[in-house]
């Protein structure tokens, strides 16, 4: 285990997490929308906003499933030490990180119930953008173009709403979100 695994967290939990959390759900109420976010140091390869996102939303009774590239040594001492979240197999998972193509197939992770939508899992998506879409939905005013690094699995899942997954897509210190609500089709 490296030092920085104990390290890394908010410099400043109260001021750092609150406007993460601002962040965040503007992030999920404008979907395509960047928002740049900082406070923590996770260990690599999880991206500062990944980790950002994963202190704030993450407590001791939420479970996070790691690809294996982010399965580490590192990562689950820092989880652990700053979170104290288990790390859960993806239907388990309230929250998954990693990049698309170690996510994928997405239909492993929950889409909530009838009587509980909210029972979902949440895909952190790593630095994994290929494909140029348009979005429309609630939060946009008439389009927003973004990418995303497939078409058919974000059709699909805003198909089911309102069950379906939440994406947050980070990359560096930068994330944007695309909720379940959101309709997604090809540039054209």
């Amino acid at each position: 285990m490296h030092a920085n695994a104990l390290e890394g967290g908010f410099s400043n939990p109260s001021h750092d997490s609150a406007r993460a959390f601002r962040a965040l759900m503007n992030a999920i109420a404008r979907p395509g929308t960047s928002y740049e976010v900082g406070g923590a140091l996770p260990p690599a390869p999880l991206s500062v906003a990944a980790g950002v996102l994963l202190l704030t939303l993450c407590d001791g009774d939420t479970g996070i499933y790691l690809t294996p590239e982010f399965d580490t040594d590192d990562i689950r001492t820092w989880i652990s030490f700053h979170i104290g979240a288990p790390i859960v197999a993806p239907m388990k998972a309230d929250f998954a990180v990693g990049r698309w193509g170690d996510l994928a197939p997405i239909d492993r992770f929950a889409i909530g119930d009838a009587e509980y939508p909210d029972r979902s899992t949440t895909l952190v998506v790593e630095d994994s953008a290929a494909v140029d879409v348009i979005l429309k939905g609630p939060g946009i005013k008439t389009q927003q173009a973004f990418q995303l690094p497939e078409i058919a699995a974000f059709q699909q899942n805003a198909a089911l709403f309102p069950l379906g997954r939440d994406f947050y897509f980070t990359k560096g210190a930068e994330l944007a979100a695309l909720p379940r609500s959101t309709e997604v089709s090809p540039c054209t």
